[in-house]
């Protein structure tokens, strides 16, 4: 049934999750990196990146775009896919909001593709990217919000109690 998923927070692991699908806060490569990129690539093993470079080979040569998204196998994780999502990097005078605004809508229409109804989501770029907490909160729970797609429940796995509360309180300003 299409319509609006349910929204939770989770104080956690990403790698951990029992969901259909994780987003990947990848870098361009998707062959892994830092951050929760280097930790899904780690925890699923070998054949996720076997999997990453398929995708390398076919359908983005020269690597995903900024705010688009791409599925793969998740190899050792307890999901059945990694959604592969390219983060804007935080600038003060450029606006990117558009960006990560399409990292959730991308990753949410490339899970409707492969048939996950249940999505764990990271703070998209705001790691090495450098993308404000408080805003990035903002921008990821009205995206999800607003979405419409067959996923049932997007569940966004903050891995420190600030990063929490900081989407707690935007979830309660938004009344998401």
């Amino acid at each position: 049934m299409v319509g609006m998923p349910g929204i939770t927070l989770v104080l956690g692991d990403l790698t951990t999750q029992d969901v259909d699908a994780i987003v990947n806060a990848a870098n361009h490569t998707i062959l892994g990196g830092g951050g929760v990129d280097g930790a899904i690539h780690r925890a699923a093993g070998p054949k996720l990146l076997e999997a990453c470079r398929r995708v390398r080979k076919t359908t983005f040569r020269e690597g995903l775009p900024t705010g688009e998204a791409v599925a793969t196998t998740a190899g050792d994780l307890p999901a059945r896919w990694v959604i592969h999502t390219v983060g804007p990097t935080w600038a003060k005078t450029i606006d990117k909001s558009d960006l990560l605004a399409s990292c959730h809508t991308r990753s949410l229409a490339v899970a409707d593709e492969v048939g996950a109804r249940t999505v764990a989501f990271p703070a998209i770029s705001t790691g090495a990217y450098r993308w404000p907490m408080d805003d990035a909160a903002r921008i990821a729970l009205a995206t999800v919000a607003a979405a419409t797609t067959e996923v049932a429940e997007v569940r966004f796995v903050l891995r420190d109690q600030k990063a929490y509360d900081v989407f707690a309180a935007e979830r309660e300003r938004q009344g998401v």
